[in-house]
């Protein structure tokens, strides 16, 4: 349960800062800056590594209940 519980708070943390770097990335792009692909980049890869850690926390959470 422990385990589970770790990679779901970590997960929930980064999905929040991959959305708030996409939101930057879009605010950059409407200011015509030149770094806002790398940063929406930046925030692809944090988000897709948030999801995989919430899919991790659900494979523990069901190891957990056998």
């Amino acid at each position: 349960m422990k385990k589970s519980f770790i990679y779901s708070v970590v997960s929930l943390l980064v999905i929040g800062l991959g959305l708030s770097l996409l939101g930057e990335a879009i605010i950059s792009k409407l200011e015509n800056s030149s770094n806002w692909f790398c940063l929406g980049t930046l925030a692809l890869i944090v988000c897709n590594t948030g999801f995989a850690l919430l899919g991790r926390a659900v494979i523990e959470k069901i190891r957990d209940n056998r």
